[in-house]
């Protein structure tokens, strides 16, 4: 409408002079409505009426399982959180989805490139993290990702609560608590990884061992579990691996919608594909892991604000060693262990999200 706006005042000043002057109001008028519109594309909501009430740092491998470009999508369709950055993280080492050195530069672009998708390119900061792990657990690593979560936490112009909501390694937020332990009671922390405990779950057939997240940086682990009194919720293994849909939900749901909805089922086709080329058949589902950051964040209680919807046990934080198992610790702290997710209301959330968004690309 306002492209067709200015062709027909472009086309009246031929014929008449005293158009150019309100040709020139129109045009400038017309480049703030454009504006507007291409800064709130991603506005699915009445912003009058839904507001933030958290603050969100998301920090994930998005150069691995594409599980965590999903659990993005929806953090940046959900208007009660306020992402503040998207950080970049390295994978192990010898990670198939990556050899490189550059893993955490690599993951950013990839995030970078699912913003540009949903045309929200400056959105948000899109910030590198560290390519390598910890070398011990006592030194940290340096990084504009460590040095945004310092900043983040220490602000004192807003109450709202600060998580860090972590889908692969700890290596950034440990850092930033070993270099300014002060932060660690200004924010919670949110973590997918961890083996089961004992008691609360078996592990699955052919598990592996440390497990995955937890491989990624052991001494970030050992930080935040052995030496740090930051709040920590966790989403062991035997917890995020509810969270699984069939190929059939993810084509009537997310591949036909819209642009963006096609782009993260296709990124999960391409690892199927490779997947099979190697002679592992994963069948039809998958393993979207990484989305309970948003159903633990954005999806909280109206009232006495809390996952209400999940089920957690308290436990006493264990002992990380140097092979990444739990031992006992009996001066470990009280953390969150998540063993049930609302998996519905996760996925039907975001299956609506997505909808709605795609509708108005």
């Amino acid at each position: 409408m306002v492209v067709k706006f200015l062709i027909a005042c472009m086309l009246s000043s031929f014929h008449n002079n005293n158009t150019v002057r309100y040709l020139k109001t129109a045009f400038i008028l017309a480049l703030f409505q454009m504006a507007a519109y291409i800064g709130n594309a991603q506005q699915i909501f009445d912003t009058a009426i839904l507001k933030p009430r958290i603050r969100v740092i998301i920090d994930n491998d998005f150069g691995g399982d594409p599980d965590g470009l999903f659990q993005l999508t929806h953090a940046m369709l959900s208007p009660s959180i306020e992402v503040r950055a998207v950080i970049g993280s390295h994978l192990n080492a010898n990670d198939g989805f990556d050899r490189s050195k550059e893993q955490a530069e690599h993951a950013a672009q990839q995030a970078q490139q699912l913003l540009k998708i949903m045309k929200m390119p400056e959105a948000v900061p899109v910030i590198a993290g560290s390519n390598t792990a910890m070398v011990n657990d006592s030194t940290p690593v340096i990084s504009d990702g460590v040095n945004f979560i310092i900043k983040e936490a220490m602000r004192t112009d807003t109450k709202m609560p600060l998580f860090v909501v972590c889908g692969a390694g700890l290596t950034e937020i440990a850092s930033a608590v070993l270099t300014r332990p002060e932060i660690e009671n200004k924010l919670t922390l949110i973590w997918i990884g961890g083996p089961e405990y004992p008691g609360l779950a078996v592990p699955p057939p052919g598990y592996s061992t440390p497990e995955y997240n937890l491989n990624i940086d052991i001494n970030a682990a050992k930080v935040i579990f052995n030496r740090s009194s930051i709040a920590l919720w966790q989403v062991p293994r035997n917890a995020y691996r509810q969270c699984i849909v069939s190929y059939a939900q993810l084509f009537t749901n997310v591949k036909r919608k819209g642009e963006t909805g096609k782009y993260l089922v296709e990124k999960l086709e391409h690892v199927t594909q490779l997947l099979n080329k190697y002679g592992l058949n994963i069948g039809e589902t998958y393993v979207l892991g990484d989305s309970p950051l948003v159903l633990l964040t954005a999806l909280q209680s109206t009232f006495e604000a809390d996952p209400s919807s999940s089920k957690y046990v308290t436990k006493m934080a264990p002992f990380i060693n140097d092979q990444g198992e739990y031992k006992h610790n009996s001066n470990g702290r009280n953390i969150r262990v998540y063993d049930w997710l609302d998996t519905n209301l996760m996925f039907n959330d975001f299956f609506a999200k997505l909808d709605m968004f795609s509708s108005r690309q």
